[in-house]
């Protein structure tokens, strides 16, 4: 006997008279993570809330055409990266679909031709699962907006937070912004391990510009896998004591981003990836994802700080690559800091300026 899967109601969609084609196109941004999300359990629920930065320029871009066709056994569609075929990327769409399927019931009734691509350089070590699930959740829903007149704005941010979740975590806090907060947080008025919510409490107006300059340490394929480093979590020594840690810095950071505290920003920040970092070198099997030039890019980044009374901090994913964030106020002297000291320890020299953004949008025809 099957087991029944659990349905959430209220992101049903309701029946429609099925058009017989369209299209429809979104870009949504990458984001980074200043509360780590680190270890989950069911279908894509995070063990601790997270808090993320929803950035500006990095961005995938889809376009989903869609075309009618008789219900099928299995989801007719093809991927297309940059104009070309790309079959690599289809066994996680066809698994993305089916665990969206009991909210778009129409998705079997389609042939979907999805093609995307990314702002930023494809293979620069910066993970795309997040913009590129929350564009074709964004894409999907779009037809089910266009039949459901209940499906506000905010409504419709909401579902495809939800949507995007269950392909990739991450992907839930690329739907709107400057922050994004998923994972029930006790304090937090309509946190939900569901879908992320953009973040309603004080936030002092140093951080609505906040800049993150990426440094391309090592462009090469993720070590490991988000899904096998959240799985490390099941059996870790010191997985509670982390879950915990993080809920109680997202109490503390949420007074920082009141007050304007850049010091105590930078100190949770930083704790924060290097608690991610100390995760996995514990874990068994451990892995080190950060290389020689990582770590000496962190600690010129402390000396220069230390040394100009600057507000710059890094934080990092679970990679070697580093994101240098800091006000914009100092973005010239950060970036004189990048080409005289930083770009040395940078893969072929590169790094992507970006910014605090606002999260998906319809890419107009």
């Amino acid at each position: 006997m099957k087991k029944r899967k659990m349905v959430q109601e209220e992101f049903c969609c309701p029946t429609f008279n099925l058009p017989e084609k369209g299209v429809h196109s979104w870009q949504a941004p990458s984001n980074i993570a200043l509360i780590k999300y680190w270890g989950k359990y069911g279908l894509q629920l995070p063990k601790n809330a997270s808090l993320s930065f929803t950035l500006s320029a990095c961005q995938t871009q889809t376009k989903v055409i869609y075309t009618k066709q008789k219900q099928a056994d299995k989801f007719s569609f093809k991927v297309f990266l940059k104009g070309e075929h790309a079959p690599s990327f289809e066994p996680k769409v066809a698994t993305f679909l089916e665990r969206i399927e009991a909210y778009l019931p129409f998705l079997r009734n389609y042939h979907f031709d999805i093609y995307t691509q990314n702002t930023f350089p494809h293979s620069s070590g910066i993970a795309s699962s997040a913009s590129g699930l929350a564009a074709l959740a964004c894409c999907l829903l779009s037809i089910e907006k266009e039949h459901n007149p209940e499906l506000t704005e905010e409504k419709f941010a909401k579902k495809a937070s939800f949507l995007a979740r269950l392909g990739s975590g991450s992907a839930a806090r690329s739907i709107t912004g400057p922050l994004m907060l998923w994972g029930e947080h006790q304090g937090t008025e309509k946190s939900s391990q569901l879908f992320a919510i953009p973040y309603e409490e004080p936030l002092d107006t140093i951080f609505r510009d906040f800049q993150d300059t990426i440094l391309l340490v090592d462009r090469g394929k993720k070590e490991v896998s988000s899904t096998l480093g959240h799985n490390l979590m099941l059996n870790h020594p010191y997985a509670e004591n982390r879950f915990q840690q993080a809920q109680h810095q997202l109490s503390q950071l949420k007074k920082v981003l009141k007050e304007g505290d850049l010091k105590n920003f930078t100190k949770i920040v930083e704790m924060e990836a290097l608690a991610l970092h100390a995760m996995m070198m514990t874990s068994d099997p451990y892995f080190i994802l950060m290389k020689p030039n990582t770590l000496e890019i962190i600690h010129r980044i402390w000396a220069y700080r230390e040394a100009n009374d600057s507000a710059v901090c890094f934080t990092l994913d679970a990679g070697a690559n580093v994101h240098l964030l800091y006000p914009k106020k100092e973005k010239k002297k950060i970036l004189d800091f990048v080409k005289n000291q930083l770009v040395a320890f940078c893969e072929k020299g590169q790094y992507i300026c970006d910014e605090v953004g606002l999260g998906a949008s319809v890419i107009e025809s």
